[in-house]
């Protein structure tokens, strides 16, 4: 059985580590925002302010536990935030690749839902 609270743990970390890293190269126009529900069991990192008169608006990771599962809703990092969770221990049996459609997933290493 899944470990939930260690998976909730570890996307929190990692999506700090994501931030902090971020952070060494500022933008004063745009925020970089952390939100950690785990009541919901969801967890964000996004970026809002204006740049060049233009709303910038934009998540960068979107994950959710559902089903015992950590489910990637939206992934826009370099490497793919799944390859830390797999580093940190998450099987990839307990992760869904949501971002695709499920005739992709199931052509994955991953869970289908």
């Amino acid at each position: 059985m899944a470990n939930l609270e260690q998976y909730k743990q570890i996307i929190k970390e990692t999506l700090t580590e994501y931030d902090r890293i971020s952070a060494q190269v500022p933008d004063p126009d745009i925020d970089e925002v952390l939100m950690f529900d785990d009541e919901r069991s969801q967890y964000l990192w996004l970026n809002v302010g204006w740049k060049q008169a233009r709303r910038v608006s934009a998540i960068s990771v979107y994950v959710r536990l559902k089903n015992n599962r950590v489910y990637i809703e939206e992934d826009w990092t370099e490497s793919g935030i799944v390859t830390d969770f797999l580093a940190k221990g998450i099987p990839a049996e307990d992760i869904v690749l949501a971002f695709q459609s499920p005739d992709v997933r199931q052509l994955t290493a991953f869970a289908v839902a």
